[in-house]
C-alpha cells in the first residue's frame, strides 16, 4: 500500500480569463491550471484532484479559496517546505498558492466548512469605474442608497429556501443559512456587500446582490426581496449580478480540529426546514 497525505491549499485567483473552477474539457479553469502544476511538480500522471471548499463561477474572483488533494507521502516529502515557492514558478499570474499545509485529521475542504465570505464591489460613480479597478468592480450608473438596501438585507438573513434566488440542481437542495448580508462604502463611489452563509447554491450570492441594487437605486422597494424569497420560485425579475464584481474572500472552518470530522458528516446531511409554527 502507497502512504497517503491530505495536504491544505490556500488558494488565490483573478478569475477573469478562467471559465470558473471546476475542471472541464478543451477549457481554461482554475482547478485545470493547479491540477497540472501539481502533477508536473510531483511528478504524478495523472495529476492529483482537488477537493475545493466554494466552485466558484467564470469571472468570479478569490482572496481566500481553499482547496484539498492528497498525493503520495513520498512525492510531497521530496519538496516540503519549498511546495508554493516551487508552484509560483509553475503557475501562471493570475493563480497562487500561498500555502501548503499537511491537513488535520478529518479535515475536508468542502464538507468541514463551517462558512463562506464573499464581497461584491460596485462603483456607482455615473462617470464610471477605475479603470485599474475594471476587472473586479460592476460599474452601476445609478446611485445607491446604501440604508434602503440594508433594510432589504436584513429580511433576508437567517435560514431559509433561498430557491427563488438559486439555479436549481437535480436533487440538491436550496436551503441555507444566510449569516450576514450588509453593505457598507470602501471609498465614496464604491459599495460592498458582504455575504456570509454556511454554503451557497448556484449563482445565489450574484442573485442576492442583483436584488438589491434595484432596491438601492429605487426601483424596487425595500420588502419587494423578502417577497422574493418567500415566493419560493425564480422571479425574471431579480437580475443575476455580472461576475466580474465577486470576490470570494474567505473560507471559516472550525478551530477545533476534532470538530472537522463531526462538521462535514454534518454538512453531509440533507437538510429541511423546521415547520412553522401557528401563533
Amino acid at each position: 500500500m502507497t502512504a497517503l497525505v491530505r495536504l491544505r491549499l490556500d488558494i488565490g485567483y483573478d478569475g477573469t480569463d478562467f471559465a470558473g473552477w471546476a475542471r472541464q474539457p478543451g477549457q481554461r479553469t482554475v482547478q485545470g491550471v493547479i491540477e497540472d502544476a501539481l502533477g508536473r511538480l510531483l511528478r504524478l500522471d495523472p495529476p492529483p484532484m482537488l477537493t475545493v471548499a466554494g466552485r466558484t463561477d467564470a469571472g468570479v474572483h478569490a482572496r481566500g479559496q481553499v482547496a484539498h488533494v492528497v498525493v503520495p507521502a513520498a512525492a510531497y516529502a521530496t519538496i516540503n517546505g519549498t511546495m508554493p515557492r516551487r508552484l509560483a514558478g509553475l503557475l501562471p499570474p493570475d493563480v497562487r498558492v500561498w500555502r501548503v499545509s499537511v491537513a488535520p485529521e478529518g479535515f475536508d475542504a468542502r464538507f468541514s466548512a463551517l462558512s463562506r465570505r464573499y464581497v461584491y464591489r460596485v462603483c456607482d460613480d455615473p462617470v464610471g469605474v477605475d479603470p485599474l479597478r475594471r476587472h473586479d468592480v460592476l460599474w452601476w450608473p445609478r446611485p445607491l442608497n446604501l440604508d434602503r438596501m440594508n433594510m432589504a438585507a436584513r429580511l433576508l438573513v437567517g435560514e431559509h429556501d433561498f430557491a427563488a434566488y438559486c439555479r436549481k440542481r437535480e436533487g440538491a437542495t436550496t436551503i441555507r443559512e444566510l449569516l450576514r448580508f450588509e453593505w457598507t462604502r470602501e471609498a465614496p463611489r464604491l459599495a460592498a456587500a458582504t455575504v456570509k452563509a454556511d454554503a451557497f447554491c448556484h449563482s445565489m450570492v450574484r442573485a442576492l446582490v442583483g436584488a438589491l441594487l434595484v432596491v438601492g437605486d429605487g426601483r424596487r422597494e425595500v420588502d419587494w426581496p423578502a417577497q422574493v424569497l418567500a415566493a419560493g420560485v425564480r422571479d425574471s425579475a431579480v437580475n443575476v449580478a455580472p461576475a466580474h464584481g465577486l470576490t470570494l474572500e474567505e473560507i471559516e472552518y472550525p478551530a477545533e480540529e476534532t470538530l472537522l470530522a463531526q462538521r462535514a458528516q454534518e454538512t453531509r446531511r440533507v437538510r429541511t426546514l423546521a415547520p412553522q409554527q401557528d401563533h
